[in-house]
């Protein structure tokens, strides 16, 4: 709005309360009145320039004075007429006015500084001459009705409602604005317009002046808000707030240059709780609560002669700025509150003459209504909006309908697609929006149609229900298809508002002590629930309209929303939980909930969204919230109590923890989702909970599910009541009897099972034994007898048994057990009376239960020795047995007892009553020797002591470990041959040193050198093994070997070996002890060569089983170290071990093969110097049997030598003879067999391949070569042998003599790794 006086400052002022009028007055002698939306209302001319004006504190009176007049002019605004009242200071000009802020009374400053109060209720005029000397040109009136005046006198006076001066003080300047605190009695004034001065009234001797920087210029105006604080701004665009507050008085709580080059005036609104400054052609707006925070700016773009006054409504609604050029501007800041919603459609105040109607939801586009009055209320329905005021509402579609008169003031409107409902002086007026006026009036109705009804304070429509709430705490349902009442729920105290639910099946209400309630009228069976920690402030609710989302509802006031959320069906029943609240911003009306956003209506006319905190979940990214597991749990949460468990999964998914998932199953099963609880508890691995609710999912009665999930969710109470409920009532029994709910099962099985008492007595009776409490224990057994159930019965006369006794009937208790077929029962009743110290009883029990330990232990604590005998051979307790010895021996029973000791295992007191007492030696030698008893070898040891029978002293010593005694008792007596035979290996280092000392003071080499050896000392055991005197079996000699293989000493070493060459006597020793030597010493060369020579030897001696005994050792130890074996040896070895061959093919008579072997060794004959004639009279017999006729005659015709021919047994002689002289060159030829390396063919005696030229490795059971296809090896030797061959006749392996079994030879099938080896002479 924007009025226009050309080219001159104006002077305006706003209607105070109501603001519905702006007074402007300029140089043209009149006072304009506009209304507030820029009408002119009313003209008052003036006999000259207007100077003064104010309207008083209601807004009723306009009072205005003029040059070249002394009348006070009164504008009634109310009727629209002006007075004139003369102030009777003709020869004096006005030239100050102002109301009281609330009192009718009127101040009137004068040129002369004179002062008139005139008082409009009484019409009584005060004048006051010389308040000033000069013109009085400001002042203020304060709320205790002071007046503060100030003049060109530079006087400031404070006066009180008659007129009298209560304070005058003097100034340093001219004062230009005069104020008094809001809060405080402080008053402050601009002085100079450089100073700003604070009074205090209550010491105005003390005031304060505060000056400013200088670059903020002038102080051009100045305001008071809040508790003491003041806004100042300066002519250079400054914008400064200080504090009254004697703390921070001298600081600036907030400063700005709001404007670039000038600054005009300042306002602050407390309503709107804003501030306002103009300069530089703009308006800024501030949010006092946050002076940074600059809500909106105004640019003025044509006003180039500068701007004037900035003045607010009281409501904070208009806002008024004149200008140097004579222009007011009138800006619109605030707007009524006023809107409505119906489904996702809004209808909402835009302008004061216009709607907006809008469906974001639906995404229509907003639309625009304009209105013919300014309007109290709107109501909006699908396709209608209605808005009014007073008794008068006009109905619009896309245009204007039509308006209706009702009979009253109009409280609240409600529309729907065809009804329009209006409260008005306690009724609702339903009528049709649409048709014709006579239709109209068949379709009204007023309600209630019965005064003593009631007053209705409150209404609601929906699409089907008109509902209202009256001063008797009624909520009526009215159906809308036939104007009947439905549902008339009766509440305690009036009901101020009510919000149903869209579908109209549910309903809140605020009631007149501000508690909101929420209640069904659709279902009677419900009861009325109170919300939960509902604010007393809240002023309105609105259901969510998200087609999902039922049940889901905020209630706001005007700081907080709080969100609420209706759970239909749980296993509690339905009920009402609140989920959270969210702040809501200052001056914003929630008009509708959807899908967790608030869209609400602000000051300025627009919407804006809230997203509620209780559904950010549905503005979050789960990847945001993995960070912040706190978050998501809360998130989670607010998901569940909304029932979005879709959401809440998803959450869960994102990174939920264990307590997270089991708080959304928790939540399933209260809300009854059984599927979803299965699928949630599979998610998180809770096999047992899975298959429990797979085994109920499919449960149609309601009330039998709940009870199951009740109890899963341990909730008993409940899940009893639930149970009881269903058509499964026994449910509750099996419940509470699994629970061990004993006391409420036993009360259930009275109403539900009768049959079932006995045995929940029973297992009561037993619970009850458990802790103690045995006479109700013995009363629930006896109830628990059926006489027909035989084990059951069984248990409960065993528990009468069991608490007969612990009540102290032990005769019967005792009888009961006897008689019953139990024995862990008599164990458990003697257990009972042992520890009641009734030890003969228990005892008899036990013995009856065939416990005999425990019997004859108890029977043991009575002295009963005399029973105790009786039990021992059933008795298999050590203890027991032990306890009867000691008895027995005390009553010098001592075979009884050494018997009992021998049946408790107790050895050292059996040894020590059979010496001491039954002088039984024999048997206790035999004790100690079958249980090496320490302390009973001493015992013996003694007694042989006494006997002087020493060897055997010593023997029983060293068996008790005592080895120093025996060996001071055997150099004592001469005994220590008989020692050290007895100390063996288990001796140490210093015993066996010890009886080496002695044996070399003894002169003993042999044993000295001995225990020198196993002590570790070396060179002294190998001098005494050499002093010994050599013998037939050479022990020293062998010691001595052995002495020096462990020393690995180079010096000892050569010391034997020298021995043995007989370099220090000349008496050389036998090959065989040189040899032995190697081996101990683990020089396999030249323990090979010496083999060699040994066998030679031993092969010349003729001892051929010897000389291959010696290679096969060498050979298997050179083997098992991995050295490479001697060409000499082996085959030495061979034709060693192929004469031997010769005696057992012979045996088994099979000649050819002996014949084969015979002519090998026939060959290398040399090698047996000593039986050269046998061995070839021998080949010349086998060959001849073998058909091998052309190598008999070879070999008799060697025999027929000089040198041989007299040694030939005279008993085959002539035969020989024979052959020779009549020849036979027939030769049975040999098989060929493949070479195993190659597959030459070649024959099966021959052991060199001449094809690849490998040596072939033979068979130790026959002597030829072996074939890859029957091989096999020796488990004992690993020497070859044809698998088919090896165990043929024989047991024994012909190499190395060991004992063989089928079992253990194993025939190889792939014997490439021996051959391989062989290739590396590794093996043979």
């Amino acid at each position: 709005m924007k009025r226009t006086w050309a080219g001159s400052y104006v002077l305006y002022k706003w209607q105070k309360s109501l603001g519905n009028y702006i007074a402007v007055a300029g140089q043209d002698s009149t006072v304009k009145i506009f209304d507030r939306h820029g009408q002119k209302w009313t003209e008052l001319n003036l006999p000259g320039r207007c100077v003064g004006m104010d309207w008083d504190k209601d807004g009723d009176i306009l009072a205005v004075i003029s040059t070249k007049s002394s009348s006070i002019f009164l504008w009634d605004a109310s009727v629209n007429k002006t007075f004139h009242i003369d102030s009777g200071m003709s020869k004096d000009q006005m030239s100050f006015l102002l109301w009281s802020k609330t009192a009718p009374l009127l101040a009137v400053g004068t040129a002369k500084g004179n002062l008139l109060i005139y008082n409009q209720q009484t019409s009584r005029k005060i004048p006051i001459l010389g308040k000033h000397t000069k013109k009085i040109t400001c002042g203020c009136w304060s709320s205790q009705n002071l007046l503060a005046l100030g003049g060109e006198d530079n006087n400031l006076t404070i006066s009180n409602h008659e007129g009298d001066t209560v304070r005058q003080m003097p100034l340093r300047g001219e004062p230009a604005e005069i104020f008094f605190s809001v809060m405080k009695t402080d008053e402050s004034m601009c002085v100079d317009k450089k100073i700003l001065t604070l009074f205090n009234i209550s010491d105005p001797n003390n005031p304060i002046e505060l000056a400013f920087e200088r670059q903020y210029g002038n102080l051009v105006s100045h305001r008071w808000f809040g508790d003491g604080y003041i806004l100042i701004g300066f002519s250079h665009g400054y914008f400064l707030v200080i504090s009254t507050h004697i703390r921070e008085i001298k600081s600036e709580l907030y400063q700005a240059r709001n404007h670039k080059d000038s600054l005009y005036s300042v306002a602050v609104s407390t309503s709107l709780n804003k501030a306002a400054s103009c300069g530089d052609n703009c308006i800024k707006i501030h949010e006092l609560s946050d002076l940074k925070d600059i809500s909106s700016v105004i640019q003025l773009e044509d006003e180039t002669k500068g701007l004037d006054q900035l003045n607010w409504t009281d409501d904070g609604q208009l806002l008024a700025l004149s200008t140097q050029r004579g222009t007011i501007h009138v800006f619109l800041t605030k707007l009524p509150m006023l809107g409505d919603s119906f489904g996702t459609r809004l209808a909402f105040l835009t302008s004061l003459l216009e709607v907006t109607v809008s469906n974001q939801v639906e995404r229509e586009s907003p639309m625009s209504i304009q209105v013919e009055v300014e309007p109290t209320f709107v109501a909006v329905g699908p396709y209608h909006v209605a808005v009014g005021m007073n008794n008068k509402a006009w109905f619009y579609s896309l245009s204007k309908i039509k308006d209706v008169e009702y009979l009253g003031t109009i409280v609240s409107m409600r529309l729907n697609a065809d009804y329009a409902a209006a409260l008005f002086e306690g009724k609702v007026q339903l009528h049709m929006i649409e048709g014709r006026d006579a239709e109209d009036r068949k379709q009204m109705k007023l309600f209630p149609d019965d005064d003593s009804k009631g007053r209705i304070l409150c209404h609601a429509l929906t699409a089907e229900f008109l509902y209202y709430g009256t001063d008797l705490g009624n909520v009526v349902c009215v159906l809308l298809e036939d104007w009947e009442t439905v549902n008339d729920y009766s509440h305690s105290v009036s009901v101020r508002k009510v919000f149903p639910d869209p579908n109209g099946t549910w309903v809140v209400f605020i009631d007149d002590k501000n508690g909101g309630f929420l209640f069904s009228p659709a279902n009677a069976t419900l009861s009325c629930f109170e919300l939960p920690n509902f604010s007393p402030t809240i002023t309105g609710v609105l259901w969510d309209n998200w087609h999902a989302d039922k049940g889901v509802f905020v209630a706001f006031d005007d700081d907080k929303a709080y969100t609420y959320a209706l759970h239909k069906r749980t296993i509690y029943g339905p009920r009402v939980v609140q989920v959270g609240s969210t702040a809501l911003l200052y001056s914003q009306r929630p008009l509708l909930f959807y899908n967790g956003e608030l869209t609400c209506q602000t000051t300025s006319g627009k919407t804006s969204e809230v997203v509620l905190h209780t559904h950010s979940f549905l503005k979050t990214s789960p990847d945001k919230l993995k960070d912040s597991p706190s978050e998501l749990s809360k998130q989670i949460s607010q998901a569940l109590q909304l029932k979005r468990f879709k959401e809440a999964w998803t959450l869960c998914t994102s990174g939920g923890s264990e307590a997270d998932w089991a708080e959304i199953g928790r939540a399933c099963l209260v809300h009854m989702e059984v599927e979803l609880a299965i699928q949630i508890y599979r998610m998180s691995g809770n096999v047992g909970m899975v298959m429990s609710l797979q085994s109920i999912k499919g449960i149609e009665d309601k009330n039998l599910l709940a009870g199951h999930l009740a109890m899963s969710l341990e909730e008993y109470n409940l899940a009893q009541d639930l149970y009881l409920s269903s058509s499964c009532p026994a449910a509750a029994l099996e419940m509470r009897r699994d629970l061990l709910h004993w006391d409420s099962a036993l009360m259930l099985a009275k109403r539900l099972a009768e049959e079932q008492i006995p045995f929940i007595s029973k297992e009561y009776a037993v619970h009850l034994e458990f802790i103690g409490d045995y006479v109700n224990a013995l009363a629930h057994y006896e109830k628990g007898l059926t006489h027909q159930n035989k084990e059951h019965d069984e248990a409960c006369q065993a528990g009468i048994a069991r608490m007969s006794i612990r009540m102290g009937d032990i005769r019967r208790g005792a009888a009961q057990a006897v008689q019953h077929p139990s024995r862990v029962l008599k164990k458990e009743c003697a257990a009972i009376l042992e520890s009641m110290k009734q030890f003969s009883e228990a005892a008899q029990l036990y013995e009856k239960g065939l416990y005999y330990d425990k019997a004859a232990l108890v029977y043991i604590r009575c002295k009963n020795w005399a029973k105790v005998g009786e039990l021992l051979p059933n008795v298999s307790s050590l203890k027991i047995h032990l306890q009867y010895a000691k008895a027995k021996e005390a009553d010098g029973k001592y075979k009884e007892a050494a018997q009992a000791y021998e049946s408790a295992k107790d050895w050292d007191n059996m040894i020590r009553v059979l010496l001491d007492h039954l002088n039984n030696p024999e048997a206790a030698v035999r004790v100690v020797r079958e249980t090496q008893s320490i302390d009973g070898a001493k015992m013996v040891a003694r007694f042989f002591l006494r006997l002087n029978d020493y060897g055997s002293a010593i023997h029983f010593l060293v068996l008790s470990q005592c080895n120093d005694e025996a060996f001071q008792l055997a150099q004592q007596h001469g005994q220590m041959e008989v020692y050290a035979d007895i100390i063996g290996s288990a001796a140490t280092q210093e015993d066996y040193q010890s009886v080496a000392l002695y044996f070399e003071g003894e002169k003993k080499h042999l044993l000295a050198g001995k225990f020198f050896h196993k002590c570790g000392q070396y060179n002294k055991a190998l001098n005494h093994f050499l002093k010994c005197p050599k013998t037939e079996d050479n022990q020293a000699i062998e010691l001595a070997i052995e002495t020096v293989g462990q020393a690995k000493d180079n010096f000892l070493t050569n010391q034997l070996i020298e021995y043995l060459l007989g370099e220090s006597d000349g008496m050389p020793m036998e090959a065989k002890y040189l040899f032995r030597l190697y081996m101990a010493l683990q020089r396999y060369g030249e323990a090979a060569h010496t083999a060699t020579i040994i066998a030679r030897e031993e092969q010349s001696a003729g001892n051929y089983r010897n000389a291959h005994d010696v290679l096969f050792s060498m050979y298997t130890e050179l083997q098992a170290q991995k050295i490479k074996i001697p060409a000499e040896m082996a085959t030495n070895l061979m034709i060693l071990h192929s004469y031997l061959l010769v005696k057992i093919h012979v045996k088994k008579g099979d000649h050819l093969k002996g014949a084969r072997m015979l002519i090998r060794v026939s060959n290398n004959i040399s090698k047996f110097p000593a039986h050269v004639v046998p061995i070839l009279t021998s080949a010349v017999i086998e060959c001849q049997r073998a058909g091998l006729k052309n190598s008999a005659f070879g070999f008799a015709a060697m025999l027929m030598r000089p040198e041989y021919r007299n040694q030939i047994d005279l008993k085959y002689r002539k035969k020989i003879e024979a052959l020779v002289r009549h020849p036979d060159t027939s030769e049975l030829e040999e098989e060929t067999t493949p070479c195993p390396f190659c597959g030459f063919q070649l024959p099966q005696n021959d052991l060199m391949c001449i094809s690849c030229k490998n040596n072939i490795p033979y068979c130790i059971a026959t002597g030829r070569h072996m074939l890859k296809e029957d091989w096999s090896i020796c488990p004992l030797c690993e020497f070859p042998a044809l698998y088919s061959q090896l165990l043929e006749t024989e047991s024994v392996c012909p190499m190395c003599s060991g004992n063989l079994s089928a079992k253990q030879v194993k025939k190889i099938s792939d014997c490439s790794k021996y051959l391989s080896k062989l290739l590396t002479n590794e093996l043979i």
